[in-house]
């Protein structure tokens, strides 16, 4: 299966119309062990799903920098972006109050180099290595299992 075989989720504009959709950057954070490519996933904080960490934009930075802060932030993660953008996914963010935000994330390769045993955020989250194909069956949003699935780092 492709990327263009996936049907994508229709976003669900908010009061705030098309103001409302939100971007972040996701970071695939990936390595190599016995000649296959895994990826490391994290736990979301509330509802404990198989996501990518993934974050809002930040001031003086450039996509690729972001996902690579939330790489640290939500997976303890030291390596190197890439600036190039793999594709990109849709879901909608559960806020705390009941409602909810339309977001768009952009993700970007994260080569690990390291992973660090204490991070800001350990206590919230759980993070684990999959293979491509398992990983993609793990993640909710078939978007982001379609580009799990299809990562190939020699293409960067």
């Amino acid at each position: 299966m492709g990327i263009s075989d996936v049907k994508q989720r229709k976003v669900e504009l908010t009061d705030s119309g098309k103001r409302g959709v939100r971007t972040q950057f996701g970071a695939l954070c990936w390595r190599k062990r016995a000649n296959e490519v895994q990826v490391l996933l994290v736990t979301s904080r509330r509802r404990k799903r198989w996501i990518i960490p993934k974050g809002w934009p930040q001031d003086n930075a450039t996509p690729a920098d972001a996902a690579l802060t939330e790489a640290w932030e939500e997976a303890g993660v030291e390596g190197k972006s890439k600036p190039t953008c793999l594709g990109i996914y849709s879901y909608t963010k559960e806020l705390v109050a009941g409602s909810q935000m339309p977001c768009v994330v952009a993700v970007f390769p994260v080569k690990v180099k390291k992973l660090r045993g204490s991070y800001p955020e350990k206590r919230e989250r759980r993070r684990k290595w999959f293979s491509l194909k398992k990983a993609a069956s793990k993640v909710d949003d078939a978007e982001l299992g379609v580009l799990l699935a299809n990562f190939d780092p020699g293409r960067l």
